[in-house]
């Protein structure tokens, strides 16, 4: 598949095939929950997954061998799931999920978050994608953003798009509409066929000790390089109650830390830089530096959060320029 990114190569609707589930044999789904020190917010993941209409072949829990407080709760749930605990010494999300990767051995890798519930379909939605055509790579869903109890309202047809310039358009929290085929999937909700991830792993030269911001973007793209569909579908959701980080990679405007600004535009240019042929990059990084998002603001955001009265709007654009500088130097020095 072509590094350059066309209007024609985007989001496409998709529709499922009817399924003669006398002649077509099930697939085994292995779901991989990484947590750290969220005990109460992780009952509440694996509570959802007791519920499914379909139950997983297995679920693997990475857990860090700091915190025992969530092995403990992973362990009430055998034998009414099957549960693996798996021990993990290396900080991060990308870590945590690779090593839940290796231990996965069902037909397809479904991953969520501990702070998200399942919903009692999920699983079987997920497996029911697969089994409509073997180019399916990847397949995930909405996550239901609750604010406290008090869920987060919208909707949105434009899903999971990577614009030929580098903008990368998510909304997958307010996503409507039929099933549909996108360039990017979200990590609170996403699964992955395991003959397509073969020996793959989610990038190690993604920056953050925590989070690992856009490590999603980077593995999705690598499996749309490949040639793998991936599909997104409104109705494979989770509810989502997004909880404290454990690092400096914290949610929400008053929350800006520079390290963390720069370690996210990191892992967004790497991952795009890897992605695009030579005319779409030339374009990305001259539109990153000179225009750029909210999140990741150019000069003219800049300008607009200034507008805006933004206190952090400053050191956000030197942490964002230091971010793009550094990863473009990086994928110059390591091509993927």
């Amino acid at each position: 598949m072509s590094g350059n990114m066309t209007p024609s190569t985007m989001a496409r609707p998709v529709s499922l095939v009817p399924i003669d589930p006398d002649t077509v044999e099930r697939l085994g789904v292995t779901v991989i929950v990484p947590t750290y020190r969220r005990p109460d917010q992780l009952a509440g993941c694996l509570e959802g997954l007791v519920r499914q209409t379909l139950a997983p072949v297995q679920v693997v829990v990475t857990v860090r061998d700091s915190d025992p407080d969530s092995a403990k709760v992973a362990r009430r749930y055998s034998p009414a799931l099957p549960v693996q605990i798996v021990g993990i010494d290396v900080p991060g999300q990308v870590a945590a999920i690779n090593r839940g990767m290796d231990h996965a051995r069902g037909d397809i890798v479904a991953i969520t978050d501990d702070d998200a519930v399942p919903h009692p379909d999920w699983v079987e939605r997920i497996e029911a994608w697969y089994r409509t055509d073997p180019r399916i790579g990847g397949v995930g869903g909405r996550d239901h953003v609750y604010h406290g109890t008090v869920p987060e309202t919208g909707e949105a047809e434009v899903v999971g798009r990577l614009q030929w310039f580098g903008r990368v358009i998510g909304n997958h929290h307010l996503g409507v509409g039929p099933g549909r085929d996108v360039d990017v999937l979200k990590g609170a909700n996403w699964s992955f066929r395991r003959t397509a991830i073969a020996g793959q792993r989610l990038n190690t030269r993604l920056r953050g000790s925590g989070a690992q911001v856009r490590n999603e973007v980077d593995f999705c793209l690598r499996l749309s390089r490949q040639g793998w569909r991936l599909v997104y579908d409104p109705l494979v959701a989770v509810d989502h109650f997004p909880a404290v980080r454990f690092d400096i990679d914290q949610r929400g405007a008053d929350h800006f830390h520079p390290l963390a600004q720069e370690n996210a535009t990191f892992n967004d240019t790497l991952a795009l830089m890897a992605h695009f042929g030579p005319a779409n990059r030339a374009a990305f990084a001259a539109w990153a530096m000179l225009v750029g998002t909210c999140e990741f603001p150019g000069l003219a955001q800049w300008a607009r959060l200034r507008l805006r009265g933004d206190r952090h709007a400053g050191a956000k654009l030197r942490a964002t320029l230091r971010g793009r500088l550094a990863g473009m130097r990086d994928w110059r020095e390591t091509p993927a």
